[in-house]
């Protein structure tokens, strides 16, 4: 079996140079005019998620009042869930 070679690492020589760059933050490299912009849009996407999430909330609210009032009319629906206990109502 042949000896495996132990070396140094590879590296290229452009990741050394990016090493003082990374320092920075991405809110320090952008412009102000370019944060506000970038925050606008984070919250019109937040504004339509929510309003997204009411409008799909009321749908099925709405669904569900018709299926009830669907079954309201459903006599033998009425018959299967209404208590026998006729006792109570003397």
């Amino acid at each position: 079996m042949a000896k495996k070679k132990g070396g140094a690492p590879r590296r290229p020589a452009a990741r050394q140079e990016e090493t003082p760059a990374s320092g920075s933050t991405l809110k320090e490299l952008l412009s102000a005019e370019t944060l506000q912009k970038l925050k606008a849009h984070a919250d019109s996407m937040k504004e339509e998620e929510r309003k997204r999430a009411e409008e799909k909330r009321a749908a099925e609210e709405e669904a569900k009042r018709t299926e009830e009032k669907r079954l309201a009319n459903d006599f033998g629906h009425l018959l299967d869930n209404s208590r026998l206990d006729w006792k109570t109502f003397k």
